[in-house]
């Protein structure tokens, strides 16, 4: 259970910028040999120490505690624990609160329109075209998602249903072309439409699949270009930094909406119209937006510092304390300098992600006696199990991989 930021499920046509709680749980009704949350996925290989126990009610009162206004169903995927997740977003629902479903989407139509009487937004991961590729990759078929997604559409057909992205993950050596990134888009046009968002998402080399590098950058930006140029309106890059193909444009004017740096939204948005040529967007801005007033933030004298820094594509963490309490932080330069101001977060796990240029580190400040841990996010909906401690040993691009031996 982890606070993060709406961006880092493949959702930017909602409520730009907004803290979520992410939920997982152990299990996966896949299993794709190249798996981004194996640890928790791949239940053989959980180890007890990652498992917390929570009731429905423990969540939706730590959200709203947390003055969070979406829980997250996400990680290894939501629709091994059908049943809590369905208890907890009725829960949810009724203290006003929104829920998100983050999903490979293996599902069957009756589980459908019971998702479809509390989620409010559907992000889904179409990871191929091909029903070759998920027989051989992942020990599922492709026909069962297709229809699903369309299950999801044909319920916003009256304009009441639940908001929908859909993502595309880009795997090195095995869909990472042309060719099959624009069977996704073609099949988005001829079954959806052109107005659905579409995410290109670059792969990091994990699990069974470790022997390649990540997903080309270049690609996905021709990738995106080409299913522009094919009638898709709004197309996006994910796990990219330092692009401006994560930003939101107006498809008349192209003046730009919103401004994605690493995990951090900013919406130029007036009154949900684009600011220049005054077109509605289809972003949806359910809550009105707050003014907040600065606030310059004293550390306490007697708290410690923990200092961690990036390193290269790796550009968000998870801090973990053992004790929930007011921690604060500082974005820090290579040399130590201070990039921007000082932020607090109260919650028990949460993510930090680099928006600065400049930034390179973060460093910590909390109670000696609340010890922290951090793990290092290779790209979003990561939920990382090993501390940083450990991982700064491995590669930029491949986390470390071991396969924990349990007796029988």
């Amino acid at each position: 259970m982890t606070q993060e930021c709406i961006e880092t499920e493949a959702v930017y046509h909602y409520a730009p910028g907004e803290q979520i709680l992410s939920l997982g749980n152990i299990g996966c009704m896949l299993r794709c040999d190249f798996c981004q949350n194996w640890t928790t996925s791949q239940a053989r290989y959980v180890q007890d120490s990652h498992v917390m126990y929570y009731s429905p009610e423990d969540v939706v009162n730590y959200a709203l505690k947390h003055n969070i206004k979406v829980l997250s169903w996400t990680y290894n995927d939501p629709i091994v624990w059908h049943e809590f997740v369905m208890d907890t977003a009725r829960l949810a629902r009724q203290h006003g609160l929104k829920n998100l479903y983050k999903s490979a989407f293996y599902i069957g139509e009756k589980g459908i329109d019971e998702l479809l009487e509390v989620m409010d937004i559907f992000s889904i991961s179409l990871k191929s075209m091909q029903d070759s590729f998920y027989r051989k990759h992942t020990a599922g078929r492709l026909q069962p998602i297709l229809d699903g997604i369309k299950q999801v559409y044909a319920v916003r057909q009256g304009g009441n249903g639940p908001h929908l992205e859909v993502s595309n993950l880009c795997v090195t050596g095995r869909n990472d072309n042309l060719t099959e990134s624009r069977k996704v888009s073609d099949w988005m046009l001829n079954n959806l439409d052109a107005e659905i968002p579409l995410h290109y998402v670059r792969f990091h080399p994990d699990f069974r699949y470790t022997q390649v590098e990540r997903t080309s950058v270049p690609f996905l930006e021709q990738a995106r270009l080409q299913a522009m140029a094919d009638g898709m309106r709004y197309v996006y890059l994910g796990n990219a930094y330092n692009t401006t193909s994560t930003n939101s444009y107006c498809p008349d004017c192209q003046a730009l909406w919103v401004q994605r740096n690493g995990l951090i939204a900013r919406s130029f948005l007036q009154n949900g119209c684009c600011p220049q040529c005054g077109k509605a967007s289809p972003i949806q801005l359910p809550w009105k937006d707050l003014v907040s007033e600065s606030v310059t933030h004293q550390i306490p004298q007697s708290f410690i510092s923990t200092t961690h820094m990036f390193r290269g594509p790796i550009q968000a963490c998870h801090v973990e304390q053992q004790q929930e309490s007011t921690l604060f932080y500082q974005f820090i330069s290579a040399s130590g300098q201070p990039v921007g101001e000082v932020g607090t977060n109260g919650c028990i796990r949460f993510m930090l992600s680099k928006s600065d240029e400049r930034a390179e580190g973060i460093r910590l400040y909390h109670p000696a006696a609340n010890k922290l841990q951090v793990f290092e996010v290779y790209d979003r909906a990561h939920f990382p199990v090993t501390g940083a401690e450990q991982t700064h040993f491995a590669s930029e691009d491949v986390p470390l991989n071991f396969l924990p031996i349990r007796g029988r």
